[in-house]
Formats: C-alpha cells, structure tokens, sequence
C-alpha cells in the first residue's frame, strides 16, 4: 500500500521572471547559459509543490523555461499573452540570445489547441505587462478553485535574481501582486 502523507496537495502555479539578457548586458540577471540550470530548479520545485498545472507568459527566459519543464512533467499549461502573439514574439521572444522562437511557436500552438491561451488586447509598455501579470494571477486562481470538493494550492514562483530593477519592475510586482492574493510565494534564482 503506498503512503501518501508526505505527497503535497496538489498545486496551481503562477509564474513570472526574468527574461534572458541581452548580449553585454552591464549586470547579468539572467544569463543564457544558466537556461538549463534554471530549468532543473523549476522542475524540481514543481515536484516539491505537487503542481498540476502552470500560468504564465510565455517570454524568452523563466516563461518558457518553466512552460517546457511543464510540459516534460505532463502539467496543464495556460499561456496569458498581453497582446498577439505574432508582436509578442517580436518584442519579448526573439530579441534576445537563445534559440526562444520555435519553443515560443510550439509552446503556443500546444495551448491554442488545448484553449489554454489566453490574448489581451493591450496597447504596449509596462501597463501591458502589469495587467497580463494581474490575469495571470486571476486565472491560476480559477483553477486551483475546488473541483469535486477539493481546493488545490496556489502557488506563485519568482525566477529571478532576487532584487528588484531600478524603476518599473514586472517580476518584483508580481510577487507583491501574488503576496496581496494570498498565494504561497518562492524565488527560483536565476544566477
């Protein structure tokens, strides 16, 4: 018979973080080469939640890093865009090192078909950004709420460096965002 009091109950995921720095950036925050490393830190506090299922954005670095970790665990993926995907492939995907445009093209292909992709229709700037981070709280909310009696965990997973950026900063939002809402809140370090 196996035991099952030390298996966590089971988790939904909200995550947002840092994307892959540019070439030369002056202060790494989240380098290309720390990718798969990043990576096995997320799978690995996917496994110690019990997550089900993920949210996030789906841009170069930690989103797509965890989106594929979701995908290798068999996890539900829901994908919150802050406006078409074609733009957003441009401004946040493809305009940094890595090879981010085809995983971006599957990754959101998978969650069309499974209608687990969320589009805004933001104009642009940081208040696109603010209110894609607000939905994806929103949604990981409705569907950790209880199905057939039972409430799933919401967690909320930081991939970054661990201090905010000068100025605007989505990733440090987000998790003062998560903290207000009442989702547990964990730091994945990106260095």
């Amino acid at each position: 018979m196996t035991d099952f009091t030390n298996v966590p109950v089971a988790s939904v995921v909200a995550l947002a973080g840092r994307r892959i720095d540019p070439t030369g950036a002056p202060q790494p925050r989240f380098p290309l080469e720390q990718a798969e490393e990043v990576g096995r830190r997320i799978a690995e506090a996917f496994r110690r939640v019990g997550a089900v299922a993920l949210v996030s954005s789906a841009a170069c670095g930690a989103d797509l890093v965890a989106l594929e970790q979701a995908e290798r665990l068999g996890l539900r993926r829901r994908i919150v865009l802050p406006f078409a995907p074609d733009r957003f492939r441009n401004t946040s995907v493809i305009d940094r090192p890595g090879p981010w445009g085809t995983v971006f093209d599957r990754q959101v292909a998978a969650a069309m078909a499974a209608d687990d992709l969320v589009v805004l229709r933001q104009g642009g700037g940081d208040d696109a950004y603010a209110a894609a981070n607000e939905v994806i709280l929103r949604e990981a909310q409705a569907l950790a709420a209880p199905v057939g009696g039972s409430q799933r965990r919401q967690f909320a997973m930081l991939v970054w460096e661990g201090s905010p950026r000068p100025g605007n900063d989505a990733t440090a939002q987000f998790g003062t965002l998560a903290r207000m809402a009442g989702f547990s809140l964990e730091s994945i370090p990106t260095l």
